[in-house]
């Protein structure tokens, strides 16, 4: 079955960094594009981060030139390194398969990123 498992989150102080890893089986990874969304309490889940089977990204401007997705199509990873950290990006980072802005695809389990003043 399909599986996305996330991992590197954790607490960090303001301005520091953090690398989230999405490892994937039961897709053909190479062939997918691959997103990263965040979810804060209280608020509805968006997209930070996507990379296309072809490497083409883009951002959410709230992230834009402080995070970085990358792939790794030989390890089935999909990364997001987050610099300049601030307190509003707090929130729950899940990894998803598939098509973005729409309910195709799969979901990881999701890794808390919390950002301290």
């Amino acid at each position: 079955q399909v599986q996305l498992v996330e991992s590197g989150g954790g607490l960090v102080q303001a301005g520091g960094s953090l690398r989230l890893s999405c490892a994937a089986s039961g897709i053909v990874f190479s062939m997918n594009a691959m997103g990263w969304y965040r979810q804060a309490p209280g608020k509805q889940r968006e997209l930070v981060a996507h990379i296309s089977s072809g490497g083409s990204t883009n951002y959410a401007d709230s992230v834009k030139g402080r995070f970085t997705i990358s792939r790794d199509n030989a390890k089935n990873t999909v990364y997001l390194q987050m610099n300049s950290l601030k307190p509003e990006d707090t929130a729950v980072y899940y990894c998803k398969s598939g098509v973005m802005y729409t309910g195709i695809g799969y979901w990881g389990q999701g890794t808390q990123v919390t950002v301290s003043s």
